[in-house]
């Protein structure tokens, strides 16, 4: 057994009963599996990200992987443009700039995304900030299911 007091055990959890984090823009975060949930090695998450919207250009400490759910979008991975659509899936190792977005005016983005750590963190190009990506699923930001 993991050095922990936690038990492990299986987890089933439903989207449609978890609360979503606002990350602005409209785009918006379904955490799924994490540290509360009994993860140890990686947290995964579902992502909303509004019609002509985007998540800012970033980079993380860890593997990530992401899977197109629904929608149209482009995947922007070290400056290069990759139209995706469902069940496409990208692989981004850690300190790689990113970022997807909404190429649809009308319909959302849903994406599904891994990362290979509890402890994550993101660093947004732009300002430079570097956060656990916890952070963006705290008690502050959330909402109702």
């Amino acid at each position: 057994m993991p050095p922990t007091s936690m038990p492990i055990s299986a987890a089933i959890i439903r989207p449609s009963e978890q609360p979503v984090a606002d990350r602005g823009g409209g785009n918006r975060t379904i955490p799924l599996v994490m540290p509360g949930t009994g993860a140890r090695q990686l947290i995964n998450g579902m992502t909303i990200i509004a019609p002509s919207g985007a998540i800012g250009e970033h980079f993380h400490d860890c593997e990530e992987s992401v899977i197109v759910l629904e929608g149209n979008g482009v995947a922007v991975i070290d400056g290069t443009e990759h139209l995706v659509g469902p069940g496409d899936t990208s692989w981004i190792p850690p300190g790689l700039r990113h970022y997807f977005r909404n190429a649809s005016p009308a319909e959302p983005l849903r994406i599904f995304w891994t990362y290979a750590s509890i402890t994550a963190t993101r660093t947004l190009v732009a300002s430079g900030e570097t956060r656990p990506v916890a952070a963006e699923h705290a008690a502050d930001k959330l909402l109702p299911p």
